[in-house]
Order: structure tokens, then sequence, then C-alpha cells
């Protein structure tokens, strides 16, 4: 099981909805038995909380369902039970990275190094803006998700093996 973690600051906007969208990216192209998401926050804010509800609304208007979340704060152990952890700006980038094993270094990216044809760097948090900021993440996060989901076929292609009764 390829395993990938998203994370944002407080993990109720930017990681939950990547979460959602990638898992059903993968759902929809036959690999939830191989590929497996997450999502977690660098600071303990919003610990327990369910995403935040224009956050939810966003993604349910393109039918990703974000009910089921709930916000976790980052630990160490995630950089040894991830594959991949995606930092969704370079502030949470910069908290991980004086966080990170240094055997594990290699297992943290930029989300967004995923979309190289955005030509952007770091997905905004939508949280002090209005609903066209999340509806921009969205976007981001779709252009993201494809671009990981490549990755990942190249990286992991045979790892993945067929889908469940094929």
């Amino acid at each position: 099981m390829i395993k990938v973690l998203f994370v944002c600051m407080g993990n109720i906007c930017r990681s939950p909805t990547a979460q959602g969208v990638f898992e059903r990216l993968i759902a929809t192209e036959g690999l939830a038995h191989a590929v497996a998401a997450d999502s977690a926050g660098t600071g303990a804010y919003h610990l327990g909380h369910p995403p935040d509800p224009r956050a939810a609304a966003a993604a349910a208007t393109r039918g990703v369902d974000l009910s089921g979340y709930r916000a976790r704060q980052v630990e160490v152990v995630d950089f040894h039970e991830f594959h991949l952890v995606l930092a969704m700006d370079r502030d949470n980038f910069a908290i991980m990275r004086a966080m990170v094993p240094p055997s594990r270094e290699a297992r943290l990216r930029m989300f967004m190094e995923f979309a190289p044809a955005l030509g952007i760097d770091d997905v905004p948090d939508p949280y002090y803006g209005g609903a066209d900021g999340f509806e921009r993440v969205l976007d981001m996060i779709e252009a993201g998700s494809r671009g990981l989901l490549a990755h990942i076929r190249a990286e992991f292609g045979e790892s993945l093996g067929p889908a469940a009764g094929a």
C-alpha cells in the first residue's frame, strides 16, 4: 500500500480537501486497494474538528465528501508510515523540515510540484477569504492530485498490482 499524507496548518481546509479529492481520484481509477491518503496539520488549533464548513461545501459541489474527516496533528512517526508527506505551502514545509528524521527527508515534498504547469508553489490558505478562494484551492488540488497520481504510477507502478476483482 502506497500511503500519502497531505499537510497544511490546521487540517481543516487545504489538507482534508486534498485528501478527499485524491481519495476520489484513486477510487475512480480503481487504485483504492493500493493507494491510501490521510491529512494532518502542523498546528494543534483544530484537533478533532471536522473540516471548515466552507471547504466541505465547496468539495461537495464537486462530488467530494469530507464529512468523516477530523483534524489531527502531524507527528514524526508519519515520516515512517507514509511514502510521501506533502506540504501545501512553504511555511508548513519549513515546520516539517525541522522535524523530519534524516533518513526520511526524501519523503517530504511540496504538493504543488505535482502540477508544474500551474507555476505555483503554494496552495493558498482560503480560511480568511470568501467562497471563491475555496474554489480556486479545489482547482489547484485537482491538478496536483492528477500529477501526484501520475507520479505514483511512474514511481510505484508494478507494486500497485491489479485492482481487486480484476
